[in-house]
């Protein structure tokens, strides 16, 4: 059973290469269905075309840097991550051994932590270095939350995990399932 557990959170992982991450939506008046933007392992997108291109024109309003996805360096090596992540899971379960499923939790909970960090740090950089000649100015900064929903002026920021952010809790879910499982028995 840890085996097989194991094994699905290898493949859940591989549907990161399929499903965004994240999902950040902006909700206001002059946005009534919102934007929602996408973010996946290697790219960031939005539900429709041209997302990207308007959520920049916001941000050139405000004074935010243009959100670039090929300056973003994590989008680069984040597909190497999960591929690593994928294999480890896989060795993990062809051993069978409860210390490397232990191992394997453990260091899938600090990838987890160092990437939720990582993205706080990236939010924050780009809701607080503001361009003091930007067309409108404020005195609140425009982070949207790491998880959660917030009012930024006249916005309603919501961020949460999306369809492959999911896929990356339940494989962490099937770890701690495991773990659990090893370290019940006696």
């Amino acid at each position: 059973m840890p085996q097989f557990l194991m094994v699905v959170g290898g493949i859940l992982l591989l549907g990161l290469f399929i499903f965004p991450l994240w999902r950040i939506t902006l909700l206001a008046p002059q946005y009534p269905n919102g934007v929602h933007m996408f973010i996946y392992i290697n790219k960031i997108g939005g539900a429709e075309p041209g997302t990207l291109q308007n959520v920049n024109i916001l941000n050139h309003y405000i004074g935010m840097k243009p959100i670039e996805p090929d300056s973003i360096p994590e989008l680069k090596f984040l597909p190497f991550v999960v591929i690593g992540f994928t294999i480890l899971a896989f060795l993990t379960a062809l051993v069978n051994n409860k210390w490397f499923y232990l191992g394997f939790l453990v260091v899938l909970s600090i990838g987890l932590i160092l990437g939720l960090y990582d993205f706080y740090l990236w939010e924050y950089d780009y809701g607080h270095d503001l361009d003091p000649n930007a067309p409108m100015q404020f005195d609140e900064s425009f982070q949207p939350p790491l998880i959660g929903s917030k009012k930024i002026i006249n916005f309603i920021a919501k961020s949460y995990p999306h369809i492959g952010g999911w896929m990356v809790i339940g494989t962490w879910v099937l770890a701690f399932i495991v773990n659990w499982l090893n370290f019940k028995k006696k």
